[in-house]
């Protein structure tokens, strides 16, 4: 997984897997969403990101089972 913010364009982009992308669907009109062949997500991208998420106070953290 990856997670990018470009803060020139206010963007935030995760990638989930890095499987090829077949499709890109519109959640509305900030966001979207990149399938692969099966349909699975595979990325998000998320325009006006500080307006809609902490991408400032952002973390990360692993929980072992």
């Amino acid at each position: 997984m990856k997670i990018k913010y470009y803060q020139d364009t206010d963007t935030l982009y995760i990638e989930f897997r890095g499987d090829k992308i077949v499709e890109t669907s519109d959640l509305d009109e900030n966001t979207l969403l990149e399938l692969d062949d099966q349909g699975r997500v595979c990325a998000m991208t998320m325009e006006h990101a500080s307006q809609r998420t902490d991408v400032p106070g952002f973390s990360y953290e692993q929980v072992a089972a």
